[in-house]
This record gives structure tokens, sequence and C-alpha cells, in this order.
């Protein structure tokens, strides 16, 4: 490109930054901020014409912004969309471009945006996935190997250039002699075939098929043939194809185009020659060996041998496996998304629905899997803002060349941190599980998180902290032995590493090896203790990552997670020597040895960079998937984003965190039920009331563990279930009981019977105490499965039961309410969970993606409409109506409720989203039951007042609370409305009992 045309893009592109800029002044292009969003699960049963379908519900109930599962194209069937196998298209299971298309009319007819959940970390993969399939073919020669984290030289020599795929159900040797793995020809292609399984044969190893035999063909044809002339040439030029090892761009492009050109004419051939086609068929089947006689399999298994993958039993993966993955799931692939080919190709169909309105926010997935993630969102608001700019120049009837597209990327990156233009024009929230007292990255260009922080503070204002010391002696008594949630957490994270993560500590440890190697004041230390070393500070590390830079720049945050990390672990491991700590830190935090050439500054910084990669993963898998399930002292405690050790949150704690909220990313999702939530939030506050009456728990598991004796199954040294697990079933039951109980012998006794069957079967597996995922026991599941059943058929078990929970839920359902009320006011925005306007008791998925009854929702929504209708007083007896004790159970208090504060968002949007916090102290009795908090800007206010720990309260009140006290506004406004009663208050500290007369919870604004 000569300098007049260099200069010629270079004035186009500063021309286009100044009308962008000007644009973006007048808030053109930067996306707008939700009142509230909706997360809908889609699926092929529930895809966007059902969702479109939804949007006038929606729009009545209030709600700004659906939120929606992922999109683009994932494996077939899949419930979820989280394994995606082409970025560049809409699912088609879920309607595609044209059900899309509908849906978002539908919405922008009603002003409403669309929130858009986005995979970046990884795909799934099979023979769906175009780019995966290529790499199988080609290995490290892939036109789309720069997309996968494949380790192509791994520590076995055997799988140098080769990608291990553990799909097998048995040992390689074993699947191989009785016929599974079968060659097929499907046109100018061969492929092995396993059961669903379909994987490419290498180019260059198909010659091994063609010429097997060529003699035969060659006297029946005759050697001037063309037809074995054309078969030899094609043998010939897929031989001269450049090997798998051969990366350079030009060889890569080359060896792609040719491939395809041999297959062309191969299938050609065969179309066109039957000899030729009976020829390579006889062959193929030649090569598929026969059943019986193991040595007739020697052929298959040589070409095997020269492929770039090698099939292996899926057991081995933990240990072997060589592409980095989603945690330990085998069928999701991670992503190098710091590519910038691979992000461009990855996004460039969800950047032009943002371009076009069709969707106006992201949802990012798993932040922490991705090598950089600061760098990801600066990347995203860049491109983001490239689509607005190319937008930008075809209105103006310009067209940007190649040159000016690269150059224009570049100067919104450098304008982007210089903050000459807005740093944030996307809305962007990310999925990030923050650890207790853990914040936010600093660098990252997202509004906030999906609020998993604020679940779990809110969560914890339920839990009566009064009641740790008796539940610990509960649960001491049950698991036989007091338990410490930190070191069961430490130990799960061993357990992750040794087993189901091993592939991953055993290449960082040796890659730690190398390192040591080049310096002669560590090169003797043993693969072993670095190994230990290693392991050591990965269970002991507190968060879930960190974020060193790819220029090798480490926060003062990192350092000190990983200067007390490193010093924990030296003080618990007196037997390693502590310099190997020393020089792991030193690694880590990049503190390079005077010296130290370039070439190994850049494998520390590789091994920093792959290291916080991994805590991440074995984090999540200890935490979430394994500790949750062993550690079940109050299980309300263990949702993502909690701290099941910490017992409950106080007043002040929460004030703290919403404060902290508001300053620094008011625009976070504030959620209680997620499709990742372990339990909903209703589940969730049923059981957090059990702390209030730990004497009334502690007798009653006593009386059940008598009364369901005959249930347990005795089993070789052990029962089934255990005392743990059967304390953990009981929880279950109270959290998830009816409303109004069971009958055993109806449809809806059998439905919550297999509900719970395959809840706790799934909690068994991931405790990983005596059945697991790979290695079920059927004699222990199958005892509590019968547990269970008999428990639950026993009339007297469920009327003692059924009490019980019915206390729970009395105060459960306030609670619920309070949850409500407290998302609605707080800085973030409010998100709901598809279902959840109702009382929902579901627990962990698949549970929580049961069908929702929509119809039932919106004539109860309508009827609640009408009643609002009729007038002031018409709203408050209604009010009054719903939340009464015996009517709570009903759960049209809670749509009520939602309803009118989503309808407050949209109407004190402003207010809402920017506005201050302040806490607000009540005053009595009962000051310690209330949580109250207002919300200020420009002369206006909302204030919230909710009860928590109500059991008492209701107790002495006959059913409902009795309030005594008051509740300071700080003379914020003379007369404020309850949004949800229609009540006036006047005054600076109305009563208790005034605020809560009509309604459970105080939703105020001034007028």
């Amino acid at each position: 490109m000569g300098a007049a045309e260099n200069g010629a893009n270079a004035a186009k592109v500063e021309e286009l930054l100044g009308a962008l800029a000007e644009a973006l002044a007048r808030g053109e292009g930067v996306t707008p901020r939700p009142a509230s969003t909706y997360r809908l699960q889609l699926h092929a049963g529930f895809g966007f014409d059902a969702a479109a379908a939804l949007v006038p519900y929606l729009d009545a109930l209030g709600v700004s912004d659906l939120y929606l599962s992922p999109v683009l194209a994932s494996a077939p069937g899949s419930t979820h969309g989280y394994d995606v196998v082409d970025h560049a298209r809409l699912d088609p299971e879920l309607g595609g471009e044209e059900g899309y298309a509908r849906l978002a009319a539908a919405c922008r007819a009603r002003g409403m945006g669309i929130l858009l959940d986005y995979v970046p970390n990884h795909m799934g993969i099979g023979p769906w996935n175009a780019w995966w399939m290529d790499l199988l073919e080609n290995g490290p020669s892939s036109v789309h190997a720069p997309a996968f984290d494949v380790d192509w030289t791994p520590l076995k020599s055997e799988l140098a250039n080769k990608v291990l795929v553990p799909v097998l159900g048995d040992q390689f040797g074993r699947v191989l002699e009785r016929g599974e793995l079968r060659l097929a020809r499907e046109g100018g292609a061969l492929a092995i075939r396993y059961f669903d399984h379909v994987f490419p044969v290498a180019p260059r190893s198909v010659p091994l098929v063609l010429r097997h035999g060529i003699e035969r063909l060659r006297e029946a044809l005759g050697p001037e043939d063309p037809s074995l002339q054309e078969l030899e040439s094609i043998c010939a030029s897929l031989e001269k194809l450049a090997p798998r090892s051969e990366t350079r761009p030009e060889a890569v492009a080359e060896r792609a185009r040719e491939k395809e050109v041999a297959k062309r004419r191969l299938a050609a051939l065969c179309d066109a020659s039957p000899a030729v086609r009976a020829f390579v068929d006889e062959n193929v089947a030649a090569f598929n060996g026969t059943p019986g006689d193991p040595r007739s399999f020697d052929l298959l298994q040589r070409l095997l041998d020269a492929q770039a993958y090698r099939l292996a039993f899926w057991r081995v993966a933990g240990e072997e496996i060589n592409y980095r993955r989603f945690f330990d799931v085998n069928a999701l692939a991670a992503l190098r998304m710091e590519e910038p080919r691979v992000f461009a190709e990855a996004h460039r169909r969800v950047l032009a629905l943002l371009r076009d309105g069709a969707a106006t926010g992201l949802r990012i997935d798993h932040p922490d899997g991705l090598y950089a993630p600061a760098a990801y969102f600066r990347r995203l608001q860049a491109c983001y803002l490239a689509e607005r700019a190319r937008a930008l120049a075809q209105a103006r009837g310009t067209a940007l060349e190649n040159g000016a597209e690269a150059l224009l990327l570049e100067r919104l990156f450098a304008e982007l941190e210089a903050g000459r233009l807005p740093a944030r024009p996307l809305y962007v929230v990310a999925e990030k599980v923050l650890a207790a007292g853990e914040r936010l990255p600093e660098g990252w260009d997202v509004d906030g998180t999906t609020g998993y922080e604020l679940l779990a503070a809110v969560n914890g204002l339920f839990v009566d902290p009064a009641a740790e010391r008796a539940l610990d002696a509960l649960y001491a008594r049950v698991a036989g032995g007091r338990q410490d949630y930190r070191r069961t957490v430490e130990e799960k994270k061993r357990q992750v590493m040794s087993s189901s993560m091993a592939s991953e500590i055993n290449m960082l440890a040796h890659r730690l090896s190398r390192i040591s190697e080049t310096d002669r004041r560590t090169r003797d230390f043993t693969l072993n203790e670095l190994t230990r070393a290693l392991v050591e500070y990965v269970a002991l590390f507190p968060v879930y990552r960190t974020y060193v830079t790819r220029r090798g720049e480490v926060d003062a945050r990192d350092r000190a997670y990983v200067e007390a990390t490193i010093a924990r672990a030296r003080r618990r491991s007196p037997l390693v020597d502590p310099s190997i700590y020393d020089f792991l830190r030193d690694v880590f935090l990049q503190r390079y040895p005077d010296g130290l050439p370039e070439a190994a500054r850049g494998a520390w910084l590789e091994f920093a960079l792959k290291l916080q990669q991994v805590t991440g993963p074995v984090t999540a898998k200890a935490v979430e998937d394994t500790a949750f399930y062993c550690y079940v002292r109050l299980v309300s405690l263990n949702e993502v984003g909690s701290d099941p050790g910490r017992f409950g949150t106080s007043a002040d704690a929460l004030h703290a965190l919403l404060a902290e909220r508001r300053a620094r990313f008011p625009g976070s999702l504030s959620a209680s039920s997620t499709h990742d939530t372990k339990r909903s939030e209703d589940v969730r506050a049923r059981i957090s009331a059990l702390s209030e009456i730990p004497g009334e728990l502690r007798a009653a598991v006593s009386r059940w563990g008598r009364v369901n004796r005959a249930h347990v199954r005795r089993l070789e040294g052990r029962t089934a279930p255990d005392r743990r697990d059967e304390y953990l079933l009981y929880q279950t039951l109270l959290g998830t009981f009816p409303d109004g109980g069971l009958t055993p012998g109806t449809p809806a006794h059998a439905e919550y019977v297999e509900r719970i069957q395959a809840y706790m079967e799934k909690a068994l597996r991931e405790a990983k105490i005596h059945t697991s995922w790979t290695h079920p026991d059927e004699d222990y599941e199958g005892g509590v499965r019968a547990f269970v059943a008999g428990a639950l058929a026993s009339r007297t078990f469920l009327r003692d039961l059924g009490a019980l929970a019915e206390r729970a839920a009395r105060a459960g359902r306030i609670s619920s309410l309070a949850q409500v009320a407290l998302k609605l006011a707080a800085p973030g925005i409010p998100d709901v969970y598809q279902g959840t306007e109702l009382w929902d008791l579901s627990l962990v998925d698949p549970d929580n993606r049961r069908p929702v009854d929509w119809a039932h929702r919106a004539r109860a929504l309508e009827a609640i409409q009408a009643e609002l209708a009729r007038g002031p007083e018409a709203r408050r007896a209604l009010a009054r109506r719903l939340s009464a004790p015996d009517a709570l159970a009903g759960g049209e208090a809670k749509l009520l409720l939602l309803a009118e504060g989503l309808r407050l968002r949209r109407r004190e949007r402003a207010l809402l989203l920017e506005g201050d916090h302040r806490p607000l102290a009540a005053e009595g009795p009962q000051a310690g039951h209330v949580v109250a908090f207002a919300r200020t800007l420009g002369g206006r206010a909302v204030a919230c007042a909710v009860p928590r720990l109500v059991v008492r309260l209701q107790d002495q009140g006959g059913g409902a609370p009795r309030w005594e006290g008051r509740l300071p506004l700080g003379g914020l406004a003379a007369r404020w409305v309850d949004v949800v009663t229609g009540t006036v208050h006047r005054g600076e500290a109305p009563a208790l009992a005034e605020l809560f007369a009509d309604f459970p919870v105080a939703l105020l604004a001034s007028e």
C-alpha cells in the first residue's frame, strides 16, 4: 500500500472517528441500560416464536429487556445453548434467522431490548462443528487450529501434533476388535464412525486406503486406463500435501484448498467408474476387519495411527487430554479468543445483531476462562464501535478498504484507552463469581456482573446468626464430627487436581520444571517437588483467578492474593524446601532474576497466564460442583457466589455492598434465581427459615431418622443413605415440599418423588463420596432412591414433614417477598428468572428448566391489573387479600409486588439506575428485624423497607408479624406513596405497623 493510499485511509478514519464521537455524545449508538431483565431458557421446544408470544405478557409485567439464553447454533438437541457449534448462524432449532427477526420485531414494537447470553470461552465439539472437524482432519495445519487451545507438544510423545479425543466406551483395543470403529466413504471423503461420532480421515493418509491392493485394479483395467491414472493422480496429489506439522499461512491455505480438490475428484471418479468405486469400497470393507479375527484390524489401526487425533477411552481424559476444556467437560473445547482472527470470526454475527438494534446488550459467560479477560472486553467494545463506525460510513456513502478497517480498529483501541470515547458504549455484564471480599477488576470494560455477589448477600440476610452454634452441633452429629468448610474446599481442590483435571496440573508442573532448569539456583528442584508445591498453591488460593496481563503487569490486588497464598502454603508444607515457594511466587509475579534472557521471560509469563486459566476451573469444580454437596450444614447458603462457611449477612454488610455497587458498577444485574443457582430463591428462603428454629429442626431430624430407619439399605460397611445425605434430603424436602401437601398415589406425588430422586442422584454424584459421574455406584444410588420413595410413601412422615415445611414456608414467603423488594430498589438492574414471578420451588438444573405455565401467570396478572384499575381502595384491598397469611401460598402477592416494582423501575429509570444509596435504620424493639434504605436523585426518592427473621414475630402475632417501632426516612420527603398498596405515608418516621399494615414489605416513592 502506497503512502498516498495510507494517508487517504488515515484521513478517512479520522473523519469517521469525529462523526462517531459526535454521535455517541448525542447518545446514538450507546446501548441503553435495561431497567429490568427477564431470563428465558430457549430450546427446540421453546424457541424464538414462543418467546415472541410472551412479549405482551412480559411488557404488561413491566419488564424492559428480554434476557435470552445463547441463541447461536448449538449442538442438535441442546437444552441450554452453551455448546455453540457455529458462531455465524442463529440456532435453526430455535427458529433461525427468520424466527429471531420476528422476536426482535415484537420486542422493538413494545420498546423492549434484548440482552443476549454470549459464550466466548468454548464451543461444543462434534460433527456439527466445522472448525473442530477441520482441526481433527488437519491437526496443527488446520485453518482453524488457532481457534482451539491445544498443546501440540504434550508430555506424552505419542500425542505430538495430535489431539486426544476421549470418547470411547472401553479400552481402544477392545473397541477396535469388536468392530465398533468403522471406516466409511462419503462421496470423495473418508471418515471413521463410532456410533454417533464421526471423525475425518487425514488427507495424506487417504492413499493408505486407495492404494491398498491397487495391483488388482491395475490388472483388471490395464495400466493405461484413465480411471486408474486418475486414482493414482489423486493419491499423488494427497501425498504431496504439506505435513500436518506445517503452520506457515501459505502452506495451510494451499493444503486446505488442495485437499478439497482431491475430495471432489475422488467423488467424481467413483461416480464415473463403477470399477474404481467397487475397488475403493472393497478396500474400505477390508480395513474394517472381522470381529473374532484380531489381526484383521491391523489395517484400520495403521490408518488410525496416521490421524491428527488419537481416539481413547473416556476415562483417560483427566490425565492425558491435551486440549483445554470448559472445566472438565470433554465435549466443550476452549477457544483462544486472544487471537484477533478468532475473535473476529466468533463475534461477527452477534456484533451485526447489536449494530442493527436486534440486540441491545451482552451477558458474557465465564470470562474467567479467557486468556486475558480485560483485553477481551476492551476488544469487544472497540469492535462494537467499529460496527457503529461502518454503519456511519455506509450512511455517508463512504467505503472502508481493508487498510482503513485495520486502522479504524487500531484508532478505536487508542481512543478508548485514552478515555476520549465512552468506556462502555455497549452494555455488557460479566458472569463473574466474586469470592467474599473480592472486587471486580478495575480494568474491565463492563457495566458489572450478573449478580451472584448480591444474591449471596441478600440470601444471607434471612439466616439467623444466633443459630450457628446450634446448627454446627446438629451437623456435627449427623456428619460424624466437625467439618470445616475451608478445609473441605482445599480437600476437594486436591481431589479435582488428582482426577478430572490432572492433565492440566501435569502440564503446568512440566512447564515450571523447564523454567527451573534454566537457572543454576533452581535447577535442582525435582518435578515431584514442584508438582506438590503447585497443587498446594492452587488448593489454598482464595479466589477463582488472578489477572496478570499479556504484558506481564500484576496489580496490587493480585500481588496480595499471591503473596498471602504462598506464605500460607509455605507454613502448611514444612517438608517442602521453602525456596520452591519463593521460586513459584517470583515466576507468577514476574520478578525476574538479573540477566534473565527475553525468551526465558516469555516462558515465565506464559506459565503465569496458563496457571490463572487453571485455578478458576479447579475452584469451580471443587466448590460449586463438589464442596456444595459435601458440606451441608445449612444448604440455603450453598449457592454460587456464597461462602457456606459464613453464617449469614448483617444489614451493615449488605449496605456496604450496595454502596460499592452504586459507586463502581451500578449496571450489574440483581439476581435472586438464575439458570445456574442450586436452589430457587423461594426454596432458599424456606430452608433459611429453619435457622430460626434450630431446636425444632434438630428434634424433627431425630424423629425422622427413627421413622425412616426401615428404609435405610445396609451395604457392606455403610448405609444408603448415610446420615449426611439423609440430612441433605430432609433440608431439600423442607425447602421444596409443595404448598398444600402431598397425597401418595396421585400424579403430583409421583412427579415429586421422581424430581427428588433425580436431584439426590445428581447431588450424590457431585459430592463424589459414595458415587460419582465417572464411577457410579448403583448399590448406593439405588439405596437412596429406595429411601426417598419409601419415606415419601409414609403418610405419617408426610404429615410430620408437612407441618414443619409449612412453618418454614410461612416465614419463607415473607423472606421471598423481601428479596424481591430489595432487588427492585437496590443499585443494579433487577433480573427475573423465568416463572419465578410466582412461587417457584425448583432445584438445580435440569429441575429449574421444567416447562413454565405461562397461561396461568398471564391470567393471574390480568386479574391483578383488573383489580388495580378499580381504584385506590381496590388496590389496598387487593394487597391485603393477597398477602393475608392463608392467601400467601397462592403466590399472587409476589406477582403483584414484582409487577408494581418493575413499573416503578420504568417510571423512575434514572433514579433507580443512578441514584445514591442511603441506609435507613429502624427504631424500637424490633429494629433488628428490618432492613431499609433509600435511593435519591434530583429531589426524588424511593425507599425500601423489608422484614427479616420473622418466625418469632409470626409466633407472637398469631401468623402475621406484630410490629413495634418506627422507620425514620431521613427527611427525604414529607409524603410517600406505597407503590403496591397505594397507601400514603406522611411524616418523617412512620410506624412499622403502619408501613407493613397492608403488605409484608414496603416499597415507597416520594411525591
